[in-house]
């Protein structure tokens, strides 16, 4: 199964939902979210350890990093619904 080439990172869920229900199993878009989480996760790790050793708060950095997450926009939320 190709899924298994490219290693989960931590937080990546056993299995991905489709927007109207079910389950993707299409295995090259499950590589690509692999390839872009872990992408994701290795640029986080290393803005973080660069702020603490900057003596940021690590909790404030962490704040900081959850609002970026919080206040990314879906572009195609009105193609993918169908509206």
């Amino acid at each position: 199964m190709i899924k298994n080439i490219i290693t989960r990172v931590l937080a990546e869920p056993e299995e991905w939902n489709k927007i109207g229900g079910g389950v993707m199993d299409c295995d090259e878009s499950v590589i690509v979210l692999r390839e872009s989480l872990q992408e994701i996760e290795i640029m986080c790790q290393e803005a973080l350890e660069d702020a603490i050793l900057m003596d940021v708060s690590e909790h404030q950095f962490r704040e900081v990093l959850q609002n970026i997450i919080k206040g990314l926009e879906n572009p195609y939320h009105n193609l993918r619904e169908g509206k």
